[in-house]
């Protein structure tokens, strides 16, 4: 199993919070393969540039450090947006629920509109 850590489960992980429910710090330190999306990485970027969240230097290099890869965002994710349906529109959202669909990856998250769309691969954090 793999899984895609969504940008807020990203920052949780990194900052060690304990929001993250006990089966999900489980499958977070299994052997299981763990993505960061480059559009996470970029919807970070963005909010820090606005002020809206603090992160340091470097931050993109820590996510390498705590042991997740780099999921790169392709054509074929791109494609497949327009496939997603949420209950939002929040395009990194979006994406990140493409990436999982498309890769076979399982979704970690504890956002409440992706959480509410019940799909199969998406994993709630809190539990």
């Amino acid at each position: 199993m793999s899984l895609l850590l969504d940008t807020h489960l990203v920052l949780w992980w990194m900052s060690g919070s304990h929001g993250i429910g006990p089966r999900s710090r489980a499958m977070l330190e299994s052997p299981a393969t763990k993505y960061c999306s480059a559009a996470s990485v970029w919807e970070m970027a963005l909010k820090r540039s606005k002020g809206r969240l603090s992160v340091k230097d470097g931050f993109q290099d820590e996510i390498t450090t705590m042991g997740m890869a780099h999921l790169p965002i392709e054509a074929r994710h791109a494609a497949a947006v327009g496939e997603v349906t949420l209950p939002h529109l929040d395009p990194f959202d979006q994406l990140l629920v493409a990436q999982a669909q498309v890769d076979g990856l399982r979704l970690l998250t504890a956002d409440a509109a992706i959480l509410a769309a019940e799909l199969p691969f998406v994993v709630n954090a809190r539990t």
